[in-house]
């Protein structure tokens, strides 16, 4: 068997009770509910510890897997397994595959954020493509997909997550239930994204605000989002919107960074339209 490569961030999951938390977070059996064939996405199947399990639920396994060696194994391993299908490659370079309705893997940690942005997209250019996604990814980033205000996780990644999609924290695995051990513990999560509760009237503008009032975190909105709006503005915004006129990023729930967004646009529009033409960060 193949020794984990560090330069993939390779870390097999030899645990079993983790395995069947991902496969019963995943629902398989209410996802095939509908009669049609499910296709399930796995991002870095490794040895295809939680391949096999995937295919004895009789589901069609879709695996990208960046490692060529690997890629070996796995063919040889599922030869006999028409609803095996592998492809070789890097999944961030690849055009994402349209078959499958449910994402479950245990990606690499070094690069999860920009999967994340991949398979969830942002709030202008949301990706819905999936039911639901179990991801294992690191204890530290879950817990900043899900964290609330007034919390120290709590960030500009959090309130774009839930503009996105629902995250549920499905179980914490500790370092021992991989080999080799990871430096850090671990979590698996649930994403199921939905169209957002209430849509910004301008997405790149929310996403755009959130990214530099969160950029900052511990200068109150007023000096942190200085030079993007007028401090009269916001400070006249925040009154009317009941918030604190010396708050900072993370006292803001989504529900008031949408409402704040949506106050501070007519004005932003009148004087610097050209925030329109800037890149939005993932």
């Amino acid at each position: 068997m193949p020794y984990p490569r560090k330069r993939f961030g390779q870390h097999w999951l030899k645990d079993i009770s983790v395995h069947e938390a991902i496969l019963r977070a995943a629902n398989l059996d209410q996802a095939q509910a509908g009669g049609d064939p499910l296709w399930v996405l796995e991002i870095g199947p490794g040895t295809g510890q939680l391949t096999q399990r995937l295919l004895a639920r009789g589901v069609e396994v879709l695996a990208v897997e960046i490692d060529r060696d690997l890629c070996r194994l796995l063919q040889k391993r599922f030869a006999d397994q028409p609803r095996f299908h592998l492809v070789e490659g890097d999944f961030l370079r690849l055009p994402l595959p349209q078959e499958p309705r449910l994402l479950v893997a245990n990606i690499p940690y070094n690069i999860t954020s920009p999967i994340l942005g991949k398979v969830l997209g942002s709030p202008a250019h949301p990706v819905q493509q999936f039911e639901r996604m179990v991801l294992l990814v690191q204890k530290e980033l879950a817990e900043r997909l899900q964290a609330t205000p007034g919390s120290k996780a709590y960030g500009a990644m959090s309130v774009r997550t839930r503009y996105l999609a629902e995250c549920e924290l499905v179980c914490t695995v500790p370092r021992s239930a991989f080999k080799p051990s990871p430096k850090v513990e671990s979590a698996v999560i649930r994403l199921s994204p939905r169209p957002a509760p209430v849509p910004a009237r301008d997405p790149r503008w929310f996403n755009q605000l959130i990214q530099r009032g969160f950029s900052t975190r511990r200068k109150k909105l007023l000096n942190a989002l200085q030079g993007l709006v007028d401090r009269k503005r916001l400070s006249a915004a925040l009154t009317q919107l009941n918030l604190n006129p010396d708050a900072r990023a993370e006292e803001l729930d989504l529900p008031d960074w949408l409402a704040l967004s949506d106050l501070l646009l007519d004005e932003v529009e009148r004087t610097a339209p050209a925030h329109r033409q800037e890149e939005e960060p993932r």
